[in-house]
């Protein structure tokens, strides 16, 4: 399938700590415990999808800078189209992620100037030509892009990740032009099933999916009217859940469009979360398409 992906990328470097808050202490050696890689939820989505088996096209900003060349240079390497990638930014940006032993994370987002940027409506117009989905995740220069992508009727799919507020400003556009849509259930003000129809009945959106950690995940059916939990995956080996999300995501969209029902691509995708999630690393740990239907059987 051909998937067009526009988000952040940026150079990712884990920290392990002893727990949650961190006592002071000058100095700690935790050996092979600290990690550099290339992220951001751009290239975590982008890379899933391509393990996936799909053909991915990229878009993002990244700096002139030697950080930049170590990404472009992993998205050759992986097979990622990175021609709609723009060197326009004083800087690539760039993130540390604390974890606990638990999973528990911290993170540390330096955008630069990102959010500064953007993409005309009209300026990716020959690159949706075929495609079969279109991810926009929610940073500013793709604010106007997804109203366009909506109006010519291609399927959009966003994560705003976070939310408390169905009416949050910064997320209203994605939310409201989004047919496929996930967020996280780390800061709902209320059940999960009670904010996921309030925000069906808010932005009509077709799909919707909430994130619950080691609940599993929460689905919406707008066609069917239907909300339904899936169980969390776990093969017992939990090394760093950050990324999690991002793997969720990615999963449902891959099998959704490749035409499984809503119900039996979330239940993929949250074996492909709780397999990642034994690896240190947002864009690490991706399952194959034949990986994730041979362990699903068990798992259903």
């Amino acid at each position: 399938m051909k998937i067009l992906v526009s988000g952040l990328l940026n150079i990712e470097t884990t920290v392990p700590v002893r727990e949650f808050p961190i006592n002071y202490y000058p100095i700690d050696y935790p050996f092979f415990g600290i990690s550099s890689n290339v992220s951001g939820v751009g290239y975590n989505i982008a890379k899933a999808l391509t393990t996936l088996g799909n053909n991915v096209n990229l878009i993002s900003f990244l700096g002139k800078d030697d950080e930049a060349d170590r990404i472009l240079n992993r998205l050759h390497k992986d097979g990622i189209n990175a021609e709609n990638i723009r060197q326009d930014l004083k800087n690539t940006p760039a993130s540390v992620i604390l974890y606990d032993p638990q999973g528990k994370r911290q993170i540390y987002c330096d955008l630069k100037d990102i959010q500064e940027q953007n993409i005309g409506p009209n300026a990716v117009t020959d690159d949706l030509k075929d495609c079969d989905a279109v991810v926009l995740c929610n940073i500013n220069f793709n604010r106007e892009l997804i109203k366009r992508v909506r109006s010519l009727g291609v399927t959009t799919a966003t994560d705003v990740h976070v939310l408390s507020d169905i009416n949050d400003e910064y997320n209203r556009d994605f939310m409201a032009n989004a047919d496929i849509l996930f967020l996280s259930d780390e800061a709902l003000p209320c059940a999960a099933e009670d904010f996921i129809r309030q925000i069906k009945n808010r932005y009509h959106n077709k799909i919707i999916v909430i994130g619950m950690g080691s609940k599993g995940a929460m689905l919406l059916d707008a066609e069917k009217n239907e909300v339904s939990v899936i169980s969390a995956y776990s093969n017992g080996n939990i090394v760093n859940t950050v990324g999690a999300g991002d793997a969720l995501f990615s999963s449902f969209l891959h099998f959704y469009i490749k035409g499984c029902d809503a119900k039996s691509a979330l239940q993929r995708a949250v074996v492909f979360a709780g397999i990642k999630i034994g690896y240190n690393g947002a864009s690490v740990g991706f399952s194959t398409e034949q990986d994730i239907n041979n362990k699903v059987k068990d798992f259903a």
